[in-house]
């Protein structure tokens, strides 16, 4: 197996965070988004989203999509679960990983690519050109602030986003935070129980390894 990946992106690192707390160990193969590498046509023609990261198998199958890769890894490698045991904590992570997603990572992203001079013309992710919108980027400004103080409320009574295991979910929310920064935003001082739970996730070995 091969994963394709830039691990100085948002979503790559949240791949390989997860790969560092199962010890799963995988050829790694760089596509400089710096470089547009994702849109060539020898990596389109494996990834039609043109995205990283990606999953080639031994047998050439094609996996992006970060839920895709990792709902992959931990049905071949269960132990430690990191999408949730039960069917309540699978339910459950998989939704608070979504709202990460949606009103983090993605939030973030919407101040980033539409105000970065670089993605001038290429404020979506993917095959497509679309160009800046002021407009999005004053909404994910506000979109922050509320994952911030949300989350924050969250884990006013939960040792983890999910609930009272580490899993996924933690993860997303982790890199949202850190991806926060590129747009010169901070977990603010008043989200003590976010700030918290993000110092104490912070020193887990498997982030450490990919910081």
């Amino acid at each position: 197996m091969k994963l394709y990946d830039y691990p100085k992106a948002p979503n790559p690192r949240r791949v390989n965070i997860f790969l560092a707390e199962k010890g799963i160990e995988i050829e790694r193969v760089p596509v400089d988004l710096m470089k547009a590498e994702q849109l060539k046509p020898e990596y389109r023609a494996k990834n039609p989203a043109c995205d990283v990261p990606m999953l080639e198998l031994d047998d050439g199958t094609c996996i992006s999509q970060i839920r895709a890769i990792c709902r992959y890894f931990e049905e071949i490698e269960p132990s430690p679960p990191l999408l949730g045991s039960t069917p309540t904590e699978k339910a459950q992570c998989e939704m608070w990983e979504h709202l990460a997603s949606m009103n983090g990572l993605l939030a973030i992203a919407e101040v980033f690519r539409n105000t970065a001079p670089g993605f001038a013309g290429r404020a979506g992710v993917g095959p497509h050109s679309y160009e800046q919108s002021p407009e999005l980027a004053e909404r994910g400004l506000h979109r922050v602030s509320n994952f911030f103080t949300d989350f924050d409320q969250r884990l006013s009574d939960n040792d983890y986003v999910a609930g009272d295991f580490y899993s996924m979910a933690d993860i997303t929310t982790l890199v949202a935070c850190d991806f926060a920064r590129w747009i010169k935003q901070e977990i603010p001082a008043e989200c003590s129980n976010l700030r918290s739970w993000y110092d104490r996730i912070s020193q887990r070995p498997a982030v450490q390894a990919n910081s």
